[in-house]
């Protein structure tokens, strides 16, 4: 019979062994399309689900922008929205992002200084719009 602090450390290791092995599969399906040469992803995905694969250069361009200004990876919370209406997610030109440790306030800073920024949008949990479209900005409470 097994000792119950063994069973517990054991079924811990497993479970922790199985998310592992999820998220490195999650990671291998992640298509991020053409990148050009020595280009990397400069922004993460808050999950699989995130369509994000389609980004025109000039989003992830922005997207990189932030990152080098912040000193953190934007996480990217949302992506191309097909049913979005007039939304600039709609064709793929939009991201909502997070960017951990850093102020609404600052990230917006940054990405009105992005070029080619186009929106910018700001929602009280936290998430900031930025898109190549035509130039605005919002804050939606």
């Amino acid at each position: 019979m097994m000792h119950p602090a063994f069973s517990i450390v054991l079924a811990g290791l497993f479970s922790l062994s199985c998310i592992d092995g999820a998220n490195a599969q999650n990671m291998r399906k992640l298509s991020i399309g053409p990148l050009k040469k020595n280009e990397t992803l400069a922004y993460g995905l808050q999950t699989v689900s995130v369509r994000a694969g389609c980004f025109p250069p000039k989003l992830r361009g922005i997207l990189a922008y932030i990152a080098d200004r912040a000193g953190r990876r934007p996480l990217v919370t949302s992506g191309l929205r097909a049913n979005s209406g007039r939304s600039q997610h709609r064709h793929c030109a939009a991201a909502d992002i997070r960017v951990s440790g850093v102020s609404d306030k600052t990230i917006i800073a940054i990405a009105a200084q992005a070029p080619g920024i186009g929106g910018i949008g700001r929602y009280c949990n936290g998430i900031i719009h930025v898109d190549v479209g035509p130039k605005r900005h919002w804050t939606r409470c």
